[in-house]
């Protein structure tokens, strides 16, 4: 099984990425409805909560709780670590649902997290450089 990133404990990290703004402007609405990190984690609670086929996921959900929102894309949830497992299996099985306006891109993965491009073209151009000189 893939390793996840804990950031704290009994914690999970579920990275977002806003979907359709530019191409719809209902979208473009609902987004500034959510004003908070908190109401987008009330609005993924809710979408999720209508699991009636999977008991487990309807349970992992209703004991979840908001611990933050990171850089306006990284929702924190904390939870007992069971109910974070019966989520990253909802996830790797592509039944856990996202907020409305977004999409699930990850679960906090380790591999998931990279410097941004800029960084790395740094990176190997200064490894580079050494090895010319």
């Amino acid at each position: 099984m893939d390793k996840f990133l804990q950031i704290a404990p009994h914690s999970l990290a579920i990275v977002l990425a806003r979907v359709g703004a530019e191409d719809s402007p209902t979208v473009t609405e609902k987004l500034q409805h959510h004003h908070t990190g908190y109401e987008i984690f009330a609005d993924f609670k809710a979408e999720n909560m209508q699991h009636f086929w999977n008991k487990k996921v309807t349970d992992a959900i209703s004991e979840t709780f908001f611990l933050g929102w990171i850089d306006e894309h990284v929702l924190l949830i904390q939870g007992k670590e069971d109910h974070l497992e019966v989520l990253r299996e909802g996830w790797m099985r592509r039944s856990l649902k996202p907020p409305r306006g977004f999409e699930i891109k990850c679960l906090g993965k380790q591999r998931a997290v990279t410097p941004p491009p800029k960084r790395k073209t740094w990176v190997a151009a200064s490894h580079l450089a050494r090895w010319l000189t």
